[in-house]
């Protein structure tokens, strides 16, 4: 099989979508392509189409991945890219035939993710996530990592290179996770030292792209990097806001929403999103001027429910109101007088003062808030109580995405592979009860760790 090097950016490249659900074709559509230009590529032609269910050899279908073909000979293309989830032997047979590069949505999001990671955390989990994307499509060109690790030895001269790479891999991803269990351990106390304050502790979420940085600059004037474009800020920060008559919340910005964000990016950054589960109160922060904002809210809520987050009180800040003829800043409350709503622009300034008032309101009622999340929110529980099974290998069908997706949500899940049928190979460290009913089942298979 031919391989092909990855390129710096500026690259030519070809969109491919296939239409499932048309309701919303034109959306998921519209933003990949916002995905792409942030990524550095040069969108020259968009691919689209409609099917019941991917294809199992070229996931378009044998027609499609020929016009796909053709529209790289004829826009001299460099890469392709898809707005789906490829399996690795589709990637692999879509090469073949287009003779360039192919990279799926999780792909490009995770080289995104990697143009924007800063600090020494965020940079370990984009090369985790990376590492597991990337081991089961077997690249070559991982031999750098040995000297990363300070030499380690072949086995011997019956190795291929693909098995190397793949050992080199596993060193590495252990190495990562031992490295992020010490920052996670850290990032722990921190949190506990700031449970036992009295500062209130807001998080900011949302869509990426809906201008949480620049309201982050706003309050707190931390210079964070802000851009109009897709997850432009990746890393954690956290800063003191001082309100209205002498009061003070330490505020969080943290990475942004999509629409299907990867699961193992949810896997791989839950030390930065647990910032967001463990807050006092979010702020939701939402796109005005977007005709689609109801939906955004919607996919943001979701993914908040995913990590353990929709049960902690949330208020909205409408943004960008500049862009609004007409609007004006405001408070909006709900029947009993809580805070709901507040339209502010970042850019302008205009309705800051507002926010910062409907902050220093809330952080009055923290008290009573903090006992609502500590009765509701799902707490993470120590190792000792969670009485662990030993670590088990499971392959699961494509048909039990569901539950993988959930089994990693809890954390459960110590890495993932796709195999070359497009199934799910996953190491878990714990129990769930649908999981073991399957087992029990005979409806998954369970791997022996000797034979690996």
């Amino acid at each position: 099989m031919q391989f092909f090097e990855r390129h710096e950016g500026g690259e030519r490249a070809i969109l491919v979508h296939i239409n499932f659900r048309s309701s919303v074709h034109q959306e998921e559509l519209e933003e990949f392509n916002e995905l792409v230009i942030s990524s550095g590529a040069e969108p020259v032609t968009v691919v689209t189409g409609s099917r019941h269910a991917p294809d199992s050899k070229y996931f378009i279908g044998t027609g499609k991945a020929e016009e796909v073909r053709d529209a790289v000979v004829n826009a001299e293309a460099d890469i392709v890219l898809f707005n789906h989830a490829l399996s690795p032997a589709q990637e692999r047979n879509l090469e073949r035939l287009l003779s360039c590069r192919v990279v799926d949505r999780t792909g490009l999001i995770l080289d995104i993710f990697a143009q924007r990671a800063r600090t020494f955390e965020g940079k370990l989990q984009v090369e985790l996530a990376q590492l597991g994307y990337l081991s089961s499509r077997l690249v070559r060109g991982w031999t750098h990592l040995e000297r990363q690790k300070g030499g380690i030895g072949l086995r011997g001269p019956g190795e291929t290179q693909l098995e190397t790479d793949r050992r080199l891999i596993g060193a590495r991803i252990k190495q990562i996770n031992k490295k992020l269990k010490k920052v996670r351990s850290q990032r722990e106390g921190q949190r506990s030292a700031r449970n036992k304050s009295s500062i209130l502790t807001a998080s900011l979420v949302g869509y990426t792209n809906t201008g949480k940085s620049t309201l982050f600059n706003s309050l707190t004037g931390a210079g964070v990097y802000a851009a109009n474009q897709l997850f432009a800020t990746l890393d954690p920060t956290l800063r003191r806001v001082y309100l209205p008559e002498g009061g003070k919340v330490i505020l969080a910005d943290t990475v942004g929403f999509i629409r299907h964000l990867p699961h193992s990016l949810v896997a791989a950054f839950r030390a930065t999103l647990e910032e967001t589960k463990d807050a006092d109160v979010l702020i939701h922060v939402v796109d005005a001027h977007d005709e689609f904002r109801h939906e955004r809210i919607q996919q943001v809520n979701e993914v908040l429910k995913e990590i353990g987050a929709e049960s902690l009180p949330q208020i909205e800040v409408y943004n960008k109101i500049d862009l609004i003829p007409g609007r004006e800043a405001r408070i909006d409350r709900d029947e009993s007088g809580k805070v709901r709503r507040v339209w502010v622009s970042a850019v302008t300034g205009d309705g800051m003062p507002l926010l910062k008032e409907a902050l220093a309101e809330i952080s009055a009622q923290m008290y009573s808030w903090r006992q609502d999340v500590d009765t509701q929110h799902n707490w993470p529980l120590s190792e000792t109580e969670q009485n662990l099974k030993a670590t088990r290998h499971i392959v699961l069908p494509m048909k039990f995405q569901s539950l993988i997706d959930r089994l990693v949500h809890q954390g459960i899940v110590l890495d993932e592979q796709r195999t070359e049928s497009g199934d799910w190979m996953i190491e878990v460290d714990g129990e769930d009860e649908e999981l073991e009913a399957v087992i029990n089942a005979g409806e998954v298979k369970q791997l022996d760790p000797e034979s690996l």
